[in-house]
């Protein structure tokens, strides 16, 4: 058994990983961005190390500083969680040959066949798991999506070669759009995966998302643990899961996972992953009926690593699967066969997620939680890293806990999650518990008719914003906290890149002056005081006179058009700004000379932080 895992990411996934180290006997390492110096997987942890600024890109992106941390801390494995670097083909033969260190995780040769999706197709279709008509081979010219378009009818899709959750997809409508949208898919998956490789795919009208959990060990055994159904999507985002799908019939969901199980034995493949299927949807399909056996079924992807929804599966089949990735890493034979595989009631994961769905579901840019009271109560799971007092980082995903619901049938599940939801308080800044709450309520999820499309296409905005004034909480902190008598202070102290917290009570006297200590952990954050690193007066504006643009929401600048001098007209694009899984153009609103550029590709930018200044001409 390993003696020291590294945990290669953050928030609930890494506390996660580290329970299932913690019961095996296991020592964790965390890492840390300065975002994160407070964060609960820091806390969870046995040690823990600063990896570098709150920009993924210089920490938990960084390879060669997450394999010397382990190597520093004597960790013999790394795990990488979900997102970052857990699907990175690369990485994951640089932790194979780094001396000392063990991955966690598919080999990276096997990550790289099914990660890129041409590749992964053509092994599915050798291995007879049909595929939605596409190509097998990259995609470089607008010509060639125009004509897969008129031969197999539009729209259709360009996605994009490492892409998922709906990054690098972009669909097209008619033969007008084909230029533009290739360029978009190209950009965003140069941008999210270093890789502008695009394919193209038949684009479904109304799909079900259906995902099968596998398992397999080094010698060839390869389990599936049951179907999970992630059909209520918003952008192609997850938004919640359960299993097993109550649209399914089970000779038609046998079929689905002996599909997978096939796919994944011909990629050689070992350790955990799941293989995402799209179902055609019958519209006249009742709320009482079932898919049946001759329903058209698709492979889609394959995600090479944890899934954020693996809880749905661990609660109904009593399988750890985070447990036996690590087993199956030490060479661990599987021993369990497929007919010990027992499906066991019903489970939903519900995403808790710091946004207000009232408002397009807008990401919270800052607060604290004044409030953290979770549920509890039988067939109830919460998969967090957050205590009360907490502040909230914003650098990354907007995710900030999993509530998990099981109960003996899918009708126990919705009367359960109700309850668990409306025991659920947090206070502090919005969260999506009020639209998770209309859910349990509609009636196209409660009959399990709803597709992909349904939150995107058919449920009226205004019902989210009435769960939102009805269900919502306090968004805005008081900060009006009274005296203490007892002052508590918690100090980081870091030794060699190693964190030590130290905790200190001052009773009955002022707080100690510990200086000016910089807490922001703002990273590679816009100059909002001085634009493009000047001066500045520290007034929140730019040293440069000018109209000032600044960013409308979070989000991560993929591209700067103009530069420093530019002679610009009114709706002229100055950026693209990625949100919330849309590209949104940045436009002048006049004309004028641009006079300053205080960001540049791939920065990440809060609401209100400044990206240009506009002069007169």
């Amino acid at each position: 058994m390993f003696d020291k895992v590294l945990v290669a990411n953050r928030g609930e996934i890494a506390v996660r990983v580290m329970r299932a180290c913690d019961e095996l006997g296991i020592g964790t390492v965390a890492v840390y961005s300065e975002a994160d110096k407070h964060s609960g997987h820091v806390r969870y942890a046995d040690e823990a190390y600063n990896v570098g600024p709150a920009r993924a890109a210089d920490s938990y992106l960084d390879q060669e500083a997450i394999i010397e941390t382990a190597q520093q801390a004597d960790a013999d494995a790394i795990h990488p969680g979900y997102g970052f670097l857990a699907e990175n083909a690369d990485f994951a033969r640089k932790v194979e040959a780094a001396d000392g260190v063990t991955w966690i995780g598919p080999a990276g040769d096997a990550m790289e066949k099914l990660g890129e999706k041409t590749k992964a197709r053509n092994i599915m279709q050798d291995a007879d798991v049909p595929i939605v008509p596409g190509t097998t081979d990259p995609v470089t010219e607008p010509e060639e999506v125009v004509e897969f378009g008129e031969e197999n009818g539009f729209p259709i899709a360009i996605k994009a070669e490492g892409g998922g959750g709906g990054r690098g997809m972009k669909i097209v409508h008619s033969a007008d759009e084909a230029e533009e949208q290739l360029e978009s898919a190209k950009r965003e998956g140069e941008a999210y995966f270093s890789n502008d490789s695009v394919y193209l795919e038949r684009y479904l009208e109304n799909p079900r998302h259906i995902e099968v959990q596998i398992i397999a060990d080094h010698e060839g055994n390869v389990r599936h643990l049951g179907e999970r159904d992630c059909s209520l999507q918003r952008r192609h985002q997850k938004v919640i899961e359960e299993g097993p799908s109550a649209a399914l019939s089970d000779e038609l969901r046998e079929k689905i996972g002996e599909a997978a199980r096939r796919g994944v034995r011909a990629a050689d493949y070992y350790n955990a992953g799941t293989v995402e299927f799209l179902v055609e949807e019958d519209p006249e399909r009742g709320p009482d009926e079932v898919l049946g056996p001759d329903a058209n079924f698709y492979f889609l992807e394959v995600n090479t690593r944890i899934q954020v929804e693996h809880c749905v599966t661990e609660e109904i089949t009593d399988i750890d699967i985070v447990k036996w990735q690590i087993r199956v890493a030490q060479d661990e034979r599987l021993s369990f066969d497929q007919d010990d595989v027992d499906i066991e009631g019903h489970a939903m994961e519900f995403r808790i997620n710091a946004e207000n769905a009232a408002e397009d579901f807008a990401p919270a840019n800052s607060g604290e939680l004044e409030v953290y009271d979770p549920p509890g109560g039988i067939g109830v799971r919460m998969d967090d890293a957050l205590r009360q007092g907490d502040e909230l980082v914003t650098d990354y995903d907007s995710m900030i806990a999993k509530l998990i619901v099981s109960g003996s049938d899918r009708e126990e599940v919705i009367e359960r999650g109700k309850r668990a939801l409306a025991e659920f308080d947090i206070e502090g800044f919005p969260t999506v518990i009020p639209f998770h709450r209309l859910m349990l309520t509609d009636e196209e999820f409660v009959n399990s008719t709803h597709t992909t499309k349904y939150l995107d296409e058919t449920l009226e905005k205004s019902r989210i914003e009435d769960a939102q004034e009805r269900w919502g909480t306090v968004t805005e902190s008081a900060g009006d906290d009274e005296d203490e008598e007892v002052v508590e202070r918690e100090f980081t102290v870091e030794v060699n890149g190693k964190r030590f917290d130290v905790d200190l009570e001052e009773h009955g006297a002022p707080p100690i002056d510990v200086g000016d200590v910089d807490t922001s952990g703002g990273g590679n954050r816009p100059d909002r005081s001085g634009g493009g690193g000047g001066s500045g007066d520290g007034g929140g504006g730019s040293s440069v006179e000018g109209q000032e643009v600044t960013a409308e929401m979070q989000g991560t600048i993929l591209e700067v058009s103009v530069d420093e001098g530019d002679e610009i007209a009114a709706g002229d694009v100055l950026c693209v700004l990625e949100a919330m899984k849309m590209e949104n153009d940045i436009v002048a609103e006049r004309g004028g000379v641009v006079k300053d550029v205080a960001i540049g590709e791939g920065d990440s930018v809060d609401m209100g932080d400044l990206l240009f200044v506009i002069g007169s001409e």
